[in-house]
């Protein structure tokens, strides 16, 4: 049915990383999971009618609260594809994660007010009542529910939506729980157990959890949130594949919603170059990371000396004592001032966000290391947490 719809109503379906075609998409799926939760509460309400069943009715509520889901996410999708403005240089892309944090409290309320009814059950239990048209009503749900996880996760991964795959999770979650809810039923049916509210209960701890998970993937980028380590790479393979590209560091990506990536990255250069020459590389590499990753990217020039004697011996010390320290940590961006009776040192030592010194003790200790093989000369040291 999707495939059908993108068909007749989205041009280009398959340009993924259009920022119109990703709306579109958000629109479509959106739309269709408010008719067809819409179309399951219906019938899940009509069920917990004829059964008597807390868990069965519950369920349809939370096929409810599904419906008011989609049209968040219908709506953030929406809220996301306004245009930059003075206010929003960089766009409202990020409308898309809170729209599915927005999502992922919804599923955690419809939780709790499972529980709270589940419980109700468990302290004072009514038999359900089973029929053939509830059976057939919650395996025609079940149907439903796999289809609409199918279509937000695939589609939610082509046009890389954090809040379609978060639906995605919400439906896998009533997939689970009406399995539960028609297991029940079946229990009481052929050994009259009645599990009713215990199903309702661990189908409400099931939900929760979900919630929670799709809360901590909201959360994740609206904090700022490490960035991919395959876009990664992929920058550092594009930057380094020029011959005048020495090194790179001080990598830093800033995500404002899917397809608004802005980076900034530092990188060295042979210092004994026409800036004008390195300038124009720089501009070339910026149009291409721009092209292939679909990126805005800022580059600043290090010049570093090469074929340097004095320069690789101090740095080649300055590796040896960083080692000793840590293997972990690492140099770059060494430059050396020579006044008339000694040299000062510049760099920066890369270390980990999880290293146990502190910025200043770790100055400190490299500090007195370098006095003492370099008695004569002062050091600058900027430590980057990476």
């Amino acid at each position: 049915m999707i495939r059908l719809l993108a068909s007749i109503l989205i041009s280009k379906k398959d340009a993924y990383e259009d920022p119109r075609v990703r709306n579109a998409y958000g629109m479509l799926c959106g739309a269709l999971g408010i008719a067809l939760n819409l179309l399951l509460f219906a019938g899940k309400f009509t069920a917990g009618l004829l059964s008597a069943s807390v868990a069965i009715t519950a369920d349809a509520f939370n096929n409810l609260s599904d419906a008011a889901s989609s049209i968040v996410t219908l709506f953030g999708f929406r809220l996301a594809a306004q245009k930059p403005d003075s206010d929003h240089p960089f766009g409202h892309g990020r409308f898309e994660y809170i729209s599915g944090l927005v999502v992922s409290f919804l599923i955690l309320w419809m939780a709790l007010e499972l529980c709270k009814q589940s419980i109700g059950k468990i302290l004072r239990p009514t038999p359900p009542v089973y029929s053939g048209i509830v059976l057939l009503i919650l395996c025609a749900s079940l149907l439903v529910k796999c289809y609409m996880a199918y279509y937000n996760y695939t589609i939610g991964q082509k046009i890389d939506s954090v809040a379609l795959r978060v639906t995605a999770t919400d439906s896998l979650g009533d997939l689970v729980a009406t399995s539960a809810v028609l297991g029940s039923l079946l229990l009481y049916r052929f050994k009259g157990i009645d599990a009713d509210g215990y199903c309702g209960f661990l189908v409400a701890i099931f939900i929760f959890l979900a919630g929670v998970r799709a809360a901590r993937d909201t959360i994740s980028p609206l904090l700022g949130q490490a960035p991919d380590p395959a876009f990664v790479s992929a920058v550092r393979e594009i930057v380094l594949s020029h011959d005048l590209i020495l090194g790179v560091h001080d990598l830093v990506v800033h995500n404002y919603g899917p397809g608004r990536t802005h980076l900034s990255l530092h990188a060295e250069v042979p210092a004994d170059r026409s800036l004008v020459e390195v300038h124009d590389l720089v501009d070339e590499i910026e149009r291409k990371l721009h092209d292939t990753l679909r990126c805005n990217a800022v580059i600043h020039m290090d010049p570093v000396s090469v074929n340097d004697p004095e320069t690789d011996a101090f740095e080649w010390e300055i590796r040896r004592l960083l080692a000793e320290i840590d293997p972990a940590l690492s140099i770059h961006d060494l430059h050396i001032v020579k006044d008339a009776d000694h040299n000062k040192l510049l760099f920066d030592v890369a270390a980990p966000f999880d290293f146990p010194l502190s910025d200043n003790a770790l100055t400190e200790v490299l500090s007195y290391k370098l006095h003492r093989a370099f008695p004569a000369d002062t050091s600058v040291i900027i430590i980057d947490r990476v």
